[in-house]
């Protein structure tokens, strides 16, 4: 047909969609996209995690510091101040996933209160590696 707009220079119908060279350019960026979001995304998971564990840290060495005031020595364990109302749980360290695997920081003889026995007077973390800032989670 003459005049057709279907037509290439007269030589035939020219297919219409896309090249291969379009489409890999596409996917490629589609890839990368992908790729910065799902580092993106591990990232706001680790800090997250990190927050909440300098969080649950702070709240139990606040604890452990209000027992001691009251009652003249640290607890035992970190149970007692479940059992005593100074926290309603043992939290879960968030980077093990678990109650058990704090580490705790026994306290030393009191030179004032020779008779009160030794306990929990820090609790740290039992991950293992190091934080966004460089220190080790057994640090903090």
């Amino acid at each position: 047909m003459i005049g057709d707009p279907r037509r290439d220079s007269g030589i035939g119908i020219r297919d219409s969609g896309f090249t291969l060279i379009e489409v890999l350019i596409v996917v490629s960026l589609i890839v990368v996209l992908a790729g910065i979001g799902l580092a993106t995304y591990s990232m706001s998971i680790r800090r997250s995690k990190e927050s909440v564990l300098l969080e649950d840290l702070d709240k139990m060495r606040r604890a452990l510091d209000q027992y001691s005031a009251d009652k003249g020595h640290y607890p035992s364990d970190l149970s007692e101040l479940v059992a005593d109302g100074y926290i309603r749980q043992v939290p879960k360290d968030p980077l093990t996933d678990s109650a058990g695997t704090w580490r705790v920081v026994m306290s030393d003889i009191d030179a004032s209160n020779p008779g009160a026995p030794p306990g929990v007077a820090d609790v740290k973390s039992g991950a293992e590696g190091t934080g966004l800032d460089g220190k080790n989670y057994s640090d903090w």
